[in-house]
């Protein structure tokens, strides 16, 4: 099987449509299949072959959704990159996929040019929109003259499909595996959980009159499937697991699709109000922003339908204010990268439980919470989160020794601890890790920790999460300077900000003494944390 006949599949059964809005433009579902088809050639006559890895480091466009396609048709493995990590976090994962090729905008294209450096495999640099960027090759230019058609290689099920990185929270960032059979299961798994739930119904009902017995006869009949009214808001980006696995579910059914280049909240609610969308995915951060907009009330979201949120605990008040003032529930999920992301969640049309991650959403996988000793527990006893199920990762990419330690015996151990109740719902309470989730991205503390020791005058750093009510949590650097050394909160985020995707850099710094440590130097981030809740009471 290979991904990149989905769009083919698309087509057969729906017929040509207009599928995604963009900037002022609709593409039909034949228009970006003959695109993808023209990028799976042009990448084919820059000697991408089948296994080679090509990376997409670029904000959400078309070019993004058909080029996806594009790589898996030709085997290739696709590689999605944030595109605001900074040239020396791009080299490594460059360095680390061995990435052949690689597909950017303009505003990024610098970085990625200097990137290239220190990555000696990355031969070509494709870039959109202009033709002139020093360092790359002009996508136009490019797929000039290339044919609309193209024969989709034969890959396995167990073929590499997609290398996506991991946020780097213990450690460096790790290449999740992913196969086109574990991303084609958890797309049909989460189609299938919506259409169970939240079915589309086209209802026929006719009467006859019958002259012999006078009687009215009445027919009824139900048949279930895809909406073609549906319209999707995609603001969540293709470069992250949970965007990936949207797109991949829109490719499926007969969705149609506004896209976003980036969120911004007022620009949303314009979309949801001119275009009358009804679905919305995306993470707290952004219904926070859209509710705390101050001309909220005057947009009309009464077209919504379905409203879902992943990638960070969704506060229970922001889902109850969400419904008062919208009248749809937000349906809260949960997954991880190494799990496609699309894993579990509440169920549609029924009340959610707020502070729940829902079900497991997929037939094929099993979800239980496991004692330190890798035996279930029963309902409303605490303990780690574990899956099991086709939809994992295959592994981490050339990293073995992490591999066999997040899979054992075929469950993957997710970091994440928390319980089940009596129905099944799922509830994650804390994690073993020290990963902050900053509006669903998730921040390594260490490597925020290691730009601020950079800093001439700072002897030791400690970095934690705070609770914040826009993005769930912000970044807090407690910083100890060297002897004698000075230097203002405002000059160390400045620094951070020349080192740091925006996302990761420290909102507070605060200057103390010494940080709290074990009799080895390990710093104790839970007794930072506790120390900060206690000077904030």
């Amino acid at each position: 099987m290979n991904l990149g006949s989905l769009g083919q599949d698309n087509i057969a059964r729906f017929g040509e449509y207009e599928k995604i809005y963009f900037e002022g433009k609709w593409y039909t579902n034949v228009e970006m299949e003959r695109e993808s088809n023209r990028l799976g050639n042009a990448l084919k006559s820059l000697g991408v072959q089948r296994g080679d890895r090509v990376a997409i480091q670029m904000p959400n466009s078309p070019v993004v959704l058909w080029s996806f396609p594009a790589i898996y048709k030709i085997g290739a493995v696709a590689v999605p990159m944030n595109p605001l990590l900074r040239p020396d976090q791009a080299s490594y994962i460059f360095q680390n996929s061995g990435a052949k090729v690689a597909i950017t905008s303009p505003e990024f294209a610098p970085w990625v040019v200097s990137a290239q450096k220190q990555a000696p495999d990355l031969k070509h640099i494709i870039c959109t929109e202009k033709d002139d960027v020093a360092g790359t090759i002009g996508y136009q230019r490019l797929i000039s003259g290339q044919p609309d058609m193209l024969d989709i290689t034969e890959t396995d099920y167990d073929d590499l499909a997609a290398l996506i990185y991991t946020a780097g929270t213990t450690g460096p960032s790790k290449g999740v595996m992913h196969t086109h059979l574990s991303l084609y299961l958890t797309a049909t798994g989460c189609a299938d959980f919506m259409l169970r739930y939240r079915s589309i119904s086209l209802e026929a009902r006719s009467s006859m009159f019958d002259v012999r017995t006078h009687q009215v006869s009445e027919t009824h009949q139900i048949v279930n499937g895809a909406s073609r009214l549906a319209l999707s808001l995609l603001v969540l980006p293709v470069s992250h697991s949970f965007g990936l696995g949207i797109s991949l579910m829109d490719t499926l059914g007969a969705n149609r699709s506004i896209v976003m280049k980036w969120f911004n909240p007022e620009e949303a609610l314009k979309l949801i109000h001119n275009f009358r969308v009804t679905d919305f995915a995306g993470v707290p951060a952004m219904y926070i922003m859209m509710l705390n907009h101050p001309d909220f009330d005057k947009y009309d979201l009464t077209s919504l339908q379905q409203c879902g949120c992943g990638a960070a605990p969704l506060p229970p008040e922001i889902g109850k204010e969400w419904k008062r003032r919208t009248g749809i529930d937000i349906i809260e999920g949960w997954g991880m990268t190494e799990t496609a992301a699309l894993t579990c969640g509440n169920i549609p049309n029924r009340p959610p439980k707020y502070g729940s991650i829902g079900v497991c959403m997929i037939k094929a996988d099993t979800m239980k919470i496991f004692d330190d000793n890798d035996r279930e527990l029963p309902p409303n006893h605490t303990g780690e989160l574990v899956v099991k199920g086709p939809t994992l990762m295959k592994g981490y990419w050339n990293m073995p020794g992490e591999t066999a330690a997040a899979l054992r015996n075929g469950w993957l151990h997710t970091g994440d601890v928390g319980y089940t109740d009596e129905e099944g719902y799922f509830y994650v309470t804390d994690r073993k890790k020290d990963i902050i989730i900053r509006g669903g991205e998730n921040v390594s503390p260490s490597e925020v920790e290691e730009v601020l020791l950079e800093i001439p005058q700072i002897a030791d750093a400690g970095v934690i999460g705070i609770p914040d009510s826009i993005y769930g949590e912000e970044i807090k650097a407690y910083c100890v300077l060297k002897k004698d050394e000075t230097i203002g909160e405002e000059a160390i985020i400045a620094y951070c900000k020349q080192k740091l995707p925006g996302f990761k850099v420290p909102k507070q710094v605060k200057i103390i003494d010494m940080l709290p440590k074990n009799l080895l130097g390990k710093l104790l981030r839970a007794e930072l944390r506790k120390m900060d809740r206690e000077k904030s009471a």
